[in-house]
């Protein structure tokens, strides 16, 4: 998610064209608080910096430079400048959606403010990469330089919330009463409050990180207080307390402070066109135009949860086609079936399916085996008998009286399993379970036979070091760093067989790491002669990284040869694309052996 308007390079014009017909000033606006640092922000500012263990810090030194690394991690504890919004062409047009927008942000508070930003230009403007025209920039603005004590007879009080609620909030969301750890005393609802971040600490073991708080702490606002130096420089914003102190500890929901004054302006769009409009970073939409998917093809998103590239494939489609969305996660597994239905896409079929075991060899296929298209391609069971059972959100229990009630009695009999009966225990100590409540239900796939598929997306689950804002990266080493690899190598191993010859692959992390990105490219194609680097369009990302990397341990890691850097995409956080860290390999599948 990312945001405004940047001057880009001759380099990148050339090459993405007008990529931000409106990019916002407020890159220059950061430039210049940096460069001129107000007397205050010494302590009342945000300037957080990200901690790295020493050896993964001199892993990525080598591998980028020591200057550019040191902007790539100061760009990643940042929010993107604008969000990207992907409309969905099957219900809407880019244009209506830019008016639906512009009516709501000039009916918002927090959209007057994003107005107010640059008076000269919309926030709002369409992407101008050829292609990508149903995308939608919404710009922000940030950082802006707050005076926590202005109107204050002293200092502010404080609350101090979580790392990951602080994340969250600096990408536009409300403080919410879960991320709230820590506060200062006699805070009553209505009052003015400086909200900072609770960070992990080095513990007395190597490796060890945890914040040194229970929720519930009372913080003191002076120098005496253990945490006072912990917060330096990790101040997010001025608001107004929606509860008294005690009632942020006391309630389970709710927003514990209206952040009305922040150090990042960007737009929430929480509920916001649901089914027209989806937030997606822009490297996963560029990604799902990577896959180059045609009408009629049959695809396979390996692990397709949330769906966003599941959905953004079926649009490319123009909803024609068989995509079967799989994922090892039962829950998340009814996201992606949540999200297909909302925005009417009808080609998306789910299952529940380990990447590691995509795979299923003819002779061991099930009696349950279902025919698409006519034809066999693995055991998919769809979760409903039809996208209109899908969209309505009935579940079994609401159709059968009969089945509702054995859900809810913890009554069993000689056909009752003894776990049964215990899960019937727990659903009427804790409620109905998530599956129940949704009424959703993920078929379970046995996989597919080899060759079953004319594109295959691997977006692999990563050390995802390039999503952002990120405020702590801690706990990565560099024996972590090179597991993700392997998992990763296995993953692809899958979906080398399951492409049809003259198929495509698209392989993608949302990380930095060149052992999850270009060492896996290398191994790809140093073990399977039959796949080659295919062209991207659109190509707006930058070149992978060539050589090698010899560790002190004695480990060799291989990149991109000469030559094969300008075939992949690399996303640098750090340039004036703005964009999160990403990465994009495209092989074509030739003759097997």
């Amino acid at each position: 998610m990312k945001k405004a308007r940047v001057l880009l390079k001759p380099s990148l014009l050339s090459r993405a064209t007008t990529v931000f017909s409106s990019l916002s000033p407020s890159r220059l606006l950061s430039h210049q608080m940096e460069t001129n640092p107000s007397s205050d922000s010494s302590r009342y500012c945000y300037d957080p910096v990200l901690r790295w263990d020493p050896q993964v810090e001199d892993y990525f030194n080598k591998a980028y430079g020591p200057d550019h690394f040191s902007r790539i991690s100061k760009a990643l504890t940042r929010p993107s400048s604008y969000s990207c919004i992907r409309v969905n062409t099957v219900k809407t047009t880019s244009d209506a959606v830019i008016e639906k927008l512009t009516k709501i942000l000039n009916e918002s508070e927090d959209g007057l403010k994003l107005l107010q930003s640059d008076g000269s230009s919309s926030p709002i403007s369409k992407c101008q990469i050829p292609g990508l025209e149903y995308v939608v920039f919404v710009h922000g603005s940030g950082p802006h330089r707050i005076e926590y004590g202005s109107g204050l007879e002293g200092p502010p009080k404080e609350v101090l919330v979580s790392r990951k609620c602080a994340e969250a909030v600096l990408r536009g969301a409300q403080v919410y009463v879960p991320g709230v750890l820590a506060c200062t005393a006699h805070v009553e609802k209505g009052d003015a409050v400086a909200v900072c971040v609770a960070m992990e600490q080095p513990g007395d073991d190597e490796g060890d990180w945890s914040v040194n708080m229970t929720r519930g702490t009372t913080l003191q606002g002076l120098p005496s207080d253990p945490f006072y130096c912990e917060r330096r420089g990790l101040y997010i914003g001025m608001g107004t307390t929606m509860l008294s102190r005690a009632g942020m500890f006391r309630v389970p929901h709710g927003v514990a402070v209206d952040l009305s004054n922040r150090v990042f302006r960007l737009p929430s769009f929480h509920n916001v066109l649901e089914g027209e409009i989806f937030l997606q970073n822009l490297p996963s939409i560029v990604a799902a135009h990577a896959l180059d998917p045609q009408k009629g093809e049959r695809i396979l998103d390996m692990c397709a949860a949330p769906g966003g590239k599941t959905t953004a494939i079926a649009i490319l489609m123009n909803d024609e086609g068989v995509i079967v969305a799989a994922d090892r996660s039962h829950n998340k597994v009814l996201d992606v079936q949540k999200l297909s239905a909302e925005m009417g896409l009808r080609c998306i079929t789910t299952c529940k399916l380990d990447a590691l075991k995509s795979v299923c060899l003819p002779n061991a296929l099930s009696d349950s085996t279902t025919l698409v298209n006519g034809e066999n391609i693995g055991s998919v069971t769809n979760h409903l008998s039809s996208n209109e059972e899908m969209a309505s959100g009935r579940s079994e229990a609401e159709k059968s009286p009969e089945v509702n009630a054995s859900t809810e009695q913890p009554s069993g009999g000689d056909d009752v399993s003894e776990a049964e009966i215990r899960k019937n225990k727990g659903r009427l100590k804790n409620g109905r379970g998530r599956t129940q409540s949704q009424g959703g239900r993920a078929g379970k796939s046995q996989g597919f036979p080899p060759n079953s598929f004319d594109r295959v997306l691997l977006d692999a689950p990563c050390s995802a070091l390039g999503l952002r804002p990120r405020l702590f990266a801690g706990l990565e080493s560099v024996i972590s760093l090179r597991n993700h690899g392997r998992y990763q190598r296995k993953m692809l191993d899958q979906a080398v067989q399951l492409v049809r010859i003259g198929g495509i692959l698209v392989y993608s992390t949302c990380t930095i790491n060149p052992s999850e990105n270009e060492a896996v490219v290398r191994y790809a194609l140093d073990k399977y002669k039959f796949l080659s680097l295919a062209p991207q369009h659109p190509r707006i990302g930058g070149p992978g990284l060539v050589g090698r990397c010899e560790f002190s341990d004695g480990y060799v890691e291989e990149w991109l040869k000469p030559g094969e850097e300008e075939m992949v995409q690399k996303f640098d956080p750090s340039s004036e694309l703005d964009t999160i860290g990403f990465f994009i390999a495209k092989f074509s599948v030739g003759p097997k052996d």
